[in-house]
């Protein structure tokens, strides 16, 4: 005699569809990705100590050349713009903040965790959005403490030679924001590269080039060449620093670039790399 055994019929079960993620879930997570880097912190603290230090020594050396020269010869221009914001640290400042935002898309593409990323939310567009929200802010953040600590640093070793100027100076204010921007603006521009490339050594050499070395390419000398000039983000932060209007009588008035102009410089390059990033990660597979 033999027993049957009834076997319970498999139940198949469908997968339960999670309610998708919020923006603000994705910014939460692109922010755990970001601190959770123990080269970050490090990274953001060298860099400010070192564009603030070069602020200090620029005014340090302007202060013995007023020793020497005397205050008549100099204008309080003079120390905003070549003291207050030298521009070899804050070429390193355009570096640094390329390089990391960058590296917030690049090093996702290295280490095969953009895979998980996709899989857990599929919305692309909204992940590269989010990343750029925390880039943004977090680079704003840095860029406010450095512009404000280099003026501050710097006016107050030049107010020993009575020749700093305060913070209610015509063109102060605009100097400092625009070198607060300067930060976020560069660090944008580096994702994009980074969602456009996805290769850590192209990337950072094409955000060094981008950055710095194209501009040099190009001449105030012909109108076509200053424009092309005038349309780059280091030029654009170079005018807005600078604190005297261009000299009518100059041949080269004609080509000198405008304050509202690089102020749409600033505008138009991080919002392009944004869009084109959002586009490209929409339309390509990982």
């Amino acid at each position: 005699m033999s027993t049957s055994t009834s076997v319970p019929p498999t139940t198949s079960y469908a997968p339960v569809a999670g309610p998708p993620a919020r923006f603000r879930d994705l910014i939460a997570a692109e922010w755990i990705k970001m601190r959770s880097l123990r080269s970050t912190p490090w990274t953001l603290a060298l860099t400010t100590v070192f564009v603030i230090g070069s602020a200090a020594a620029a005014a340090l050396a302007e202060y013995d050349n007023i020793a020497d020269s005397g205050p008549s010869t100099r204008q309080p221009h003079d120390f905003l713009a070549f003291t207050a914001y030298p521009p070899a640290g804050y070429w390193l400042l355009m570096l640094v903040a390329g390089a990391i935002g960058a590296s917030t898309v690049v090093s996702e593409y290295s280490s095969g965790l953009i895979r998980t990323t996709t899989a857990a939310v599929p919305a692309r567009g909204g992940v590269v959005l989010a990343k750029a929200v925390v880039t943004a802010t977090l680079w704003t953040a840095v860029g406010t403490v450095i512009s404000f600590g280099s003026f501050l640093v710097s006016q107050a070793i030049l107010d020993g030679r009575h020749a700093g100027v305060p913070i209610t100076h015509p063109g102060v204010a605009r100097a400092m924001v625009a070198s607060a921007l300067l930060a976020p603006v560069c660090a944008l521009i580096g994702l994009g590269l980074g969602v456009l490339i996805r290769h850590s050594a192209t990337t950072m050499i094409t955000s060094v080039f981008t950055l710095l070395m194209f501009p040099t390419l190009f001449s105030q000398s012909e109108l076509w060449s200053a424009d092309i000039n005038h349309a780059m983000p280091v030029t654009a932060w170079k005018r807005l620093v600078q604190n005297w209007p261009p000299d009518p009588d100059s041949l080269a008035y004609t080509a000198t670039a405008t304050v509202p102009g690089s102020w749409i410089v600033y505008t138009v390059w991080p919002l392009v790399a944004v869009v084109l990033a959002v586009v490209v990660v929409r339309r390509r597979d990982v």
